[in-house]
């Protein structure tokens, strides 16, 4: 096809109700308004050229969400402003302009498609000029109200409080005033949207009666900044000459002996190169500030912690194995594992000098000696001792110390303990490691694994001190009762020792060797004066006292010799002769009972092996039969894996009846109840299977199980034994309750080494394969076989 070709404008085929739509971002125009635009999205900038091409009102309407790009009906607001194009302009950097006039308001009834911009069919909003005595009354008001904001804005056009007196329609003074009110597009397409009159000038009144008020505080915070300024300033002069006559009285001097001590001191710290730049900074600030300054204190005492530090590396002590050993053998009974362990670590310190310390744990119960061995390792190392309480630590800041910001602020206990030794190689004890807290302020577990990793503690860096101190010669030992208390990250940076309970054995040497003296002194008594024979020891230990440690041991020797200090200080006695026999009078009645026979001496009931915190201990498990429908009773505060642990032996029971010789027909008939006394206890764990088992065989066949004998051990409903840990306390525990025969699963013959060989030659050891050994070794013969 030839020829020209007539190109028909877009807007020549709009409908007549119909106008271009200009989405803005962020800016409301009201009617007598004139704005500017800055356009940008190709479908805005050819809505623009239409418009002024075509002479077109434009309506603008303000998007919902700024951040649309390209936005449709849904995203635009559904009430704008007719405005006139007074003027389109492309500058040279290529953005386009257009300068807008409101004209009036304008509802959008339906958006059309098929154009290059966004066109919608609207309908036109009139304004009403209706003027009561309520419209007068705020436009009275409002204008006075403009004026005085007019007056308190510190660079407002001197005509604008004139144009605002001269506008005579309500509705424009409420639109002129809104426009140039600070507020929120969101707050401006309100006011635009209220097409009452009355109610719109209501509003603007409450946004404008706001923003005075902010205005007002605005003016009044500057003055007091200026006040604060001014009064800065005069203290500034003040204090030249406060300075001027402290150095015609002399006092200068005194500060600038002051400063001189400081140096000469930071000279003999020597402090690494990176702390010496940073005291020599805070120095140079303390002399330019003066003695009454908030900071001068604050300062002053860092420099002081800073120059109290050992940054010095000290000479490494002579290490002596032979004196080491002795000295181990002297504090402490025993705990030969630990020994080694130590004179190990001293022999390759004696070796390689520069080597990084270890990190031990010592986990054990309470009363065995945790605490003191750290004292008996600095003794023997020849360091110097420290010990830090973590127990009810909850607050990270205790570790790592405080913010110099804050007011009594220190360094945490890590730098306060290294300070107080005055050593970077003393012995660190970190006790009850498993009693740390947790709360808002921390995790003080987190702020140690810093410290209690050989590879990181060498740039530990306080929080108060701000820069990095090394700890890698400091030996830090943690002491702890349960070990799964301990996070695992800093359980992993640990070399973990266990400490198990004491034998009666063990227990009367140590009372003989140490609580006795111990005791004797704290009583006041010579050795003279008490007599206290071993037989007498060794009654307190079974009847008195049934523990791991040796704490309530001592406590019971205590007593024992205050009674004797009583008769004595009366007068009564010059010598005190102390007998089994007057325990009972002493100490009251036996605590502790053999009730083995009593407890076995009925079938259904046998003697399992228990781990708890504070060391071993038997646990009765006992099993009656009544008439019922096949229940299972569980009874005595059984946790979920104990639980469990009841209803597999219960199961195996039933899979073996056959080959036992029980009647499968008594499982439908009865309800089986098993009992764990001690009611009042929380217990749980797999441990106890191999005595469930045993109870349930002897409770159903009709056999009593041996009187002198207990056993440990998980079962699996194949009938296998699988091993358990606490072995060594359970058969110390064992051995303590008067047990001549320990059954234990055959796959802890690697524990064996671990038992006390005192223990291990008193007892006798049955190692299970299968739970068929448990019972060919643990139950008594029947009445019948018996009578055969």
């Amino acid at each position: 096809m030839n020829g020209d070709q007539t190109q028909t404008s877009p807007a020549a085929e709009l409908p007549a109700d119909a106008m271009i739509i200009l989405p803005v971002r962020n800016m409301v125009l009201f009617p007598g308004i004139v704005l500017p635009f800055v356009i940008g999205r190709p479908r805005s900038v050819a809505a623009a050229q239409e418009a002024a091409r075509s002479e077109r009102p434009l309506g603008v309407l303000v998007q919902r969400d700024a951040s649309v790009e390209d936005p449709t009906s849904a995203d635009l607001h559904t009430i704008g402003t007719v405005a006139a194009v007074m003027r389109y302009v492309t500058a040279p950097d290529g953005s386009h302009h257009v300068v807008c006039q409101g004209e009036r308001r304008f509802r959008v009834i339906e958006f059309l498609d098929g154009y290059p911009f966004l066109v919608a069919r609207v309908e036109q909003i009139g304004e009403s000029e209706l003027r009561t005595a309520e419209v007068e009354a705020r436009v009275h008001r409002l204008k006075e109200r403009a004026v005085e904001a007019v007056q308190l804005l510190p660079q407002a056009p001197g005509e604008l409080a004139g144009a605002i007196q001269s506008i005579q329609s309500a509705s424009a003074l409420a639109d002129f005033v809104a426009a140039f009110l600070d507020l929120q597009p969101e707050e401006k397409q309100q006011v635009l949207e209220t097409l009452d009159v009355q109610a719109r000038l209501d509003m603007v009144l409450e946004r404008l009666s706001y923003r005075i008020g902010v205005l007002k505080l605005s003016q009044q915070i500057g003055q007091q900044t200026k006040d604060t300024l001014e009064a800065r300033q005069r203290e500034h002069l003040l204090r030249e000459q406060l300075r001027q006559i402290q150095k015609e009285l002399g006092e200068e001097d005194e500060r600038a002996a002051e400063i001189a001590e400081l140096k000469e001191a930071i000279e003999k710290a020597g402090m690494p190169d990176e702390v010496r730049q940073q005291t020599d900074k805070e120095l140079r600030r303390l002399e330019r500030m003066p003695e009454a300054a908030a900071e001068y204190g604050m300062t002053r005492t860092y420099l002081d912690w800073l120059i109290g530090l050992p940054w010095k590396i000290e000479a490494e002590p002579e290490i002596d194995i032979a004196e080491a050993r002795r000295i181990l053998d002297e504090d402490h009974y025993g705990l030969d594992k630990i020994k080694r362990r130590i004179l190990e670590w001293l022999a390759v310190r004696k070796l390689a000098p520069h080597g990084r310390s270890p990190i031990l744990c010592f986990v054990g119960p309470p009363g065995v000696g945790k605490t003191s061995l750290g004292q008996s390792i600095a003794r023997a190392t020849g360091r110097k001792f420290t010990r830090i309480a973590l127990g009810g630590v909850h607050d990270e800041s205790e570790i790592r110390g405080h913010r110099r910001t804050y007011i009594g602020a220190l360094p945490g206990n890590i730098i306060q303990a290294i300070r107080k030794v005055g050593a970077r190689n003393g012995v660190f004890m970190l006790d009850e490691m498993d009693k740390l807290g947790r709360s808002h302020q921390g995790d003080p577990s987190s702020a140690l694994l810093e410290v209690l990793d050989p590879e990181q503690n060498s740039t530990f860096r306080d929080t108060y001190l701000g820069v990095p101190f090394d700890l890698s010669k400091v030996m830090f030992i943690a002491t702890a009762n349960v070990l799964d208390q301990i996070p695992g990250p800093l359980r992993d940076r640990m070399e973990v020792i266990e400490l198990a309970g004491y034998t009666q054995e063990e227990k009367l040497a140590i009372a003989k060797r140490y609580l006795v003296k111990r005791q004797l002194e704290a009583n006041g008594l010579k050795p003279e004066q008490v007599e206290i024979g071993d037989d007498v020891l060794a009654a307190i230990i079974a009847d008195y006292t049934r523990e791991s440690g040796v704490r309530n041991l001592e406590r019971e020797v205590g007593t024992v010799f205050r009674h004797a200090a009583m008769r004595i200080a009366e007068g009564k006695d010059a010598k005190v002769v102390v007998t089994v026999d007057d325990l009972a009078a002493i100490l009251g009645p036996k605590r502790y009972e053999g009730e083995l026979a009593m407890r076995t001496s009925v079938p259904g009931v046998a003697t399992g092996l228990a781990w708890t915190p504070v060391g071993g201990d038997i646990l009765f498990i006992e099993a009656t039969r009544t008439p019922g429908a096949g229940k299972l009773i569980l009874t005595g505060q059984l946790g979920d894996v104990m639980r469990e642990s009841v209803q597999a032996a219960l199961t195996v029971v039933k899979a073996r009846a056959a080959s036992i010789g029980i009647d499968p027909a008594i499982f439908e008939k009865s309800d089986i109840h098993v009992h764990v006394p001690a009611g009042a206890i929380p217990k749980d764990g797999p441990s106890a299977g191999v005595a469930m088992f045993t109870a349930l065989t002897s409770l159903l066949t009709d056999r009593t199980v041996k009187s002198d004998l207990a056993m440990t051990g998980e079962i699996s409903l194949r009938g296998l034994v699988l091993p358990v840990g606490g072995i060594k306390e359970k058969v110390i525990a064992a051995h303590r309750a008067g047990i001549r025969t320990v059954m234990l699963p055959a796959r802890n013959r690697k524990d064996y080494e671990e038992i006390p060989e005192s223990t291990r030659n008193a007892l006798k050891f049955v190692w299970l394969e299968k739970v068929d050994d448990a019972l060919a070794a643990a139950l008594e013969p029947s009445a019948a076989e018996a009578a055969a």
